[in-house]
């Protein structure tokens, strides 16, 4: 029985498939990340899989992250909240914010899922795009929230105008950008648009955790302003700490204040802090990665076109990639030979997601897919996938999101 002091950032959120009947209707809200959805839609996986389905960064923390983890582990006894403030301290420095209008949590699915809890109800719904990160929508479905799905432009951005005018109950208006699943940028002004006119009392949720993958503006300029926006980034991404856990949020001190007091309390992982801080510290990190990945998604895509191969260009560490036919085979096709690419989105069935490895991983994804494609592997590849098998990918999904 989960302790009556239960918040959804306890430690007993641990198991993926534990579930507390004690937990209160407030508490109950799961929270949904990336790799749990990855999980949801595959088998198991072999140690030397190649494994680009989860957005991860293969390069993992830089050299000076390592070495601070390698520092900081004997303190592993402590609680060292003071990380936490040095953090803050870094952030706010290189954002150019102070102290009040950052939150620090381990990773952003955390301050996601509660800015839904707070800020949508069974009366102010909660908009997306579609195709989008499903995260938001999960959480909302055990709100009792009322989704709205706005389809991606033809150039794949948010249609801020349809979102507006879609949900003029809206509480949450969600912003990915670069957009998951398609890496794709909605523009600075278009954003501004969405602040300026939509319902009072709404705010502007701004998922930028692909941002330093491309050459986008943030919008951490609206937070100086003083808008209706949060901004959340995590260092899993470009970073390479998914498995460290540490994100922030950013915003006007009030909207973070009660984002904050839906849940939390625990101190961050101390492991989480230093490597972060060292990360920020490092003034070549995000270009040269940005230069790395850049390089190889730029291979992958001339790849791709010249062997006749149909993909969404992306902005991001990840791409859409058809496969003019229902997807489901072609997934499990490239599983047979050891490489691991991502999920389907309900709107577009014909595409999966990939995303980018090291070069020699996309080398062995080449392979793979080329010999999906042509052929060569016929492991049902063209089948359409049963009645059984579509309704099982969604019930997994739906599955992430119980009690406890």
């Amino acid at each position: 029985m989960a302790p009556n002091n239960f918040s959804p950032s306890s430690p007993s959120r641990r198991s993926f498939l534990g579930v507390s009947a004690a937990a209160s209707a407030a508490l109950a809200l799961r929270i949904v990340t990336e790799p749990m959805l990855a999980y949801a839609a595959r088998q198991s996986m072999p140690e030397n899989a190649v494994k680009i389905d989860s957005n991860e960064n293969p390069l993992g923390p830089c050299a000076s992250a390592r070495q601070a983890l390698t520092a900081i582990l004997p303190q592993g006894g402590r609680y060292c909240f003071g990380l936490t403030d040095d953090l803050l301290d870094t952030l706010a420095a290189t954002e150019g914010l102070k102290h009040d209008q950052i939150r620090v949590y381990p990773g952003s699915s955390d301050p996601l899922h509660h800015t839904v809890a707070v800020f949508t109800s069974p009366q102010r719904s909660y908009v997306t795009a579609d195709p989008g990160y499903e995260a938001g929508m999960l959480a909302s479905n055990v709100i009792g929230t009322k989704v709205v799905k706005v389809p991606l432009k033809k150039n794949y951005a948010h249609d801020v105008r349809a979102m507006l005018a879609a949900a003029p109950d809206a509480g949450v208006f969600y912003i990915a950008s670069p957009n998951n699943p398609t890496g794709t940028l909605t523009s600075h002004s278009d954003i501004e648009y969405l602040l300026e006119n939509k319902p009072q009392d709404s705010i502007v949720l701004v998922d930028e955790a692909y941002i330093h993958f491309c050459d986008a503006p943030s919008t951490m300029d609206l937070v100086k302003a003083g808008k209706d926006v949060i901004v959340l980034r995590t260092f899993s991404k470009i970073y390479g700490m998914a498995g460290l856990r540490c994100g922030a949020a950013f915003g006007r001190p009030d909207l973070l204040e009660k984002i904050e007091n839906y849940g939390g309390g625990n101190p961050m992982p101390i492991t989480a802090l230093v490597a972060a801080i060292a990360s920020l510290k490092d003034t070549h990190l995000v270009s040269e990665r940005k230069r790395v990945n850049s390089a190889v998604r730029a291979q992958v895509f001339a790849w791709l076109d010249r062997n006749g191969y149909s993909y969404i260009p992306s902005e991001a560490n990840f791409f859409m990639l058809d496969t003019k036919r229902p997807a489901k085979p072609a997934i499990d096709a490239m599983a047979k030979q050891n490489v691991f690419i991502g999920r389907i989105w309900p709107s577009m069935p014909t595409y999966t997601r990939v995303t980018i490895g090291t070069a020699p991983e996309m080398e062995q994804f080449q392979a793979a897919w080329h010999k999906v494609m042509t052929g060569a592997v016929t492991a049902s590849v063209g089948a359409k996938p049963s009645a059984g098998e579509l309704g099982r990918g969604r019930r997994d999904l739906d599955g992430l999101v119980v009690r406890g």
